[in-house]
């Protein structure tokens, strides 16, 4: 007897074979939500227990890493902070070295010139100084008002007062003239210094100096004291330098 032949042996169909392999790979997965596979829930909604992420997908689906993963560490971390904190550290020196107030000091330099003039009741005399200005802040200095008052025996006998001065520039020094009215009318004085038997009427000027400053956004003031001599019975248009 003889029996028809057949192309498949096993007698299965080929559809029916895949079904099965396809439902024996997804027994082996993990149920979703699951560690050790003993639980009853249902498959990952997202690859459908395939382990694989449909391409339609990947622009909506979100991936969840590990606290530990190396993508979450950023590499030179301490690096970049200990940079950061030494340019900031830097910057402040910097700011602090540059504004950091200095002193501005105010130096009688000379006596430039005394012009006498004789009156019946008093000897009026006209005095010039040089004095320098020195400013060692990184900012300029606005000098709000300058006086000098000019004292014999401990007695004021002259008072200027001045506020149009320019500015000292920064780290520089700025000579200034200033002249002062001096007359004199005690009476002891004035016949020393009308008197022809003397030939130098010699007299110690004691002159006090304030100057208001301003730098900073805050003011300050100087003052500064200094005796000289000067001829109160010849006029000198000799500069000589203040002792």
């Amino acid at each position: 007897m003889v029996l028809p032949r057949n192309s498949n042996r096993t007698g299965v169909d080929p559809e029916k074979t895949k079904v099965m392999e396809k439902e024996e790979t997804l027994r082996k997965v993990h149920r979703y939500g699951s560690i050790n596979g003993s639980s009853t829930s249902d498959s990952c909604p997202t690859c459908q227990g395939t382990g694989r992420i449909p391409r339609g997908q990947q622009d909506q689906l979100l991936a969840v890493i590990p606290c530990n993963d190396v993508r979450l560490q950023p590499r030179r971390t301490k690096q970049y902070v200990c940079i950061s904190m030494a340019v900031c550290l830097l910057l402040c020196c910097l700011i602090l070295f540059f504004l950091f107030p200095r002193s501005v000091t105010l130096t009688p330099v000379s006596v430039l010139s005394v012009m006498v003039y004789f009156t019946p009741d008093s000897v009026d005399m006209e005095v010039t100084n040089l004095i320098n200005m020195t400013n060692e802040n990184f900012v300029p200095v606005q000098i709000v008002e300058f006086t000098m008052q000019g004292l014999l025996a401990q007695t004021v006998v002259g008072h200027t007062k001045i506020s149009n001065l320019t500015a000292i520039q920064s780290r520089s020094r700025q000579p200034y003239t200033v002249q002062i009215d001096l007359p004199i009318t005690d009476p002891g004085l004035n016949d020393y210094c009308k008197s022809s038997t003397f030939k130098i009427h010699t007299l110690f000027l004691q002159l006090q100096m304030t100057m208001n400053i301003s730098y900073l956004s805050h003011t300050e003031q100087i003052s500064q004291e200094v005796f000289e001599y000067i001829d109160c019975g010849n006029n000198s248009t000799t500069p000589h330098p203040v002792r």
